[in-house]
């Protein structure tokens, strides 16, 4: 009986863990970009680099102009699932490049319709939303892993 314990918590949390509510909860954000971006897909790393400014061109030679929503559980989430870095860890990042005079942070907006409202009006803009936000004008990229 003490096996059987351990063989159910861990079919019940294999059944939790493949199910669409848990999918869904990993998908509280979508990734925007200008409806006359070609692109229709990124995957995590790309995206990554993207809002690090490791990359700074698209595929056409657009400039990325990537831009955030504020600090708050929606960031920390796409810095853990994006980049597997904590918020402080890019603070740090973001710091080193400040003063060494290479760069800055992306764009921060107060909330989803700020974002929106920028990528919708700057061609080479990349964003993230919460997945409740209103999208009018933005195209939404598909996020691989």
């Amino acid at each position: 009986m003490s096996r059987l314990r351990p063989a159910l918590a861990l079919a019940l949390t294999l059944a939790l863990v493949a199910s669409p509510a848990a999918a869904a909860a990993t998908e509280d954000f979508k990734v925007v970009v200008h409806p006359d971006n070609p692109a229709a897909e990124v995957d995590r790393a790309e995206l990554s680099r993207l809002f690090l400014k490791k990359v700074i061109r698209w595929p056409d030679g657009m400039a990325v102009q990537p831009v955030e929503p504020a600090a708050g559980t929606l960031r920390e989430a796409f810095a853990s699932r994006i980049h597997g870095k904590s918020l402080n860890a890019l603070r740090s990042y973001w710091t080193q490049l400040i003063f060494s005079g290479r760069d800055v942070p992306p764009l921060e907006r107060s909330g989803d319709a700020e974002v929106v409202a920028y990528v919708r009006a700057t061609r080479g803009a990349v964003g993230y939303v919460s997945s409740a936000a209103e999208l009018g004008g933005v195209k939404v990229l598909a996020v691989r892993r």
